[in-house]
């Protein structure tokens, strides 16, 4: 399951610097469980993080030779009134055990269609030299706001970065093991 952060406080990495928040370490098992094994091809995949659960099943691609993107988008649309009821209920269900939103999506062939998402709002303070750097990508319409290239930015940085912010989430994983063997007070 990726994005589930089973150490610390919440079940997340780093939690001693958070609100508290229910476990989540067991939501990808949770989901398995309760869907229904009709719906999707394989396992799903389910990302969490302090706001959102992402799940994310995989529909079998329609039978066609023409334009698949456009298939993609029908199946995704007709599974998505078919199961609304149901996913409206399941997803009540993880909101109040998880205590984050759940958001849905599907992928089909080389397509993946969210139906849902949170966008959360951050707040930060960005010094001349970094708000230059925005006002270029908005200038070269790269992207339409600040707030736009700041999120252009961000993607792009966890692109090229992978490894290495693996490398950081394995070594906050040590330091809350260590801290979970310390001495109790």
């Amino acid at each position: 399951m990726k994005g589930s952060h089973p150490k610390g406080p919440g079940g997340r990495r780093g939690g001693w610097q958070q609100a508290e928040l229910p476990d989540a370490g067991d939501a990808g098992a949770w989901f398995t469980g309760r869907l229904p094994d009709d719906w999707f091809e394989g396992a799903v995949d389910v990302t969490v993080d302090r706001d959102e659960i992402t799940v994310i099943g995989t529909l079998t691609p329609p039978a066609t030779d023409d334009n698949a993107a456009a298939a993609a988008q029908g199946r995704a649309s007709r599974f998505r009134e078919d199961t609304r009821g149901e996913r409206m209920a399941i997803a009540d269900e993880a909101q109040a055990r998880y205590a984050r939103k759940v958001s849905w999506g599907v992928k089909i062939g080389d397509e993946r269609i969210l139906f849902t998402h949170i966008a959360v709002p951050v707040m930060t303070r960005l010094r001349q030299p970094e708000r230059q750097v925005l006002d270029t990508l908005v200038d070269a319409g790269v992207a339409r706001s600040r707030a736009d290239a700041l999120a252009w930015s961000v993607k792009l940085v966890g692109a090229h970065t992978d490894e290495w912010l693996g490398k950081l989430r394995s070594a906050m994983d040590e330091v809350d093991d260590l801290r979970a063997q310390g001495p109790g007070l």
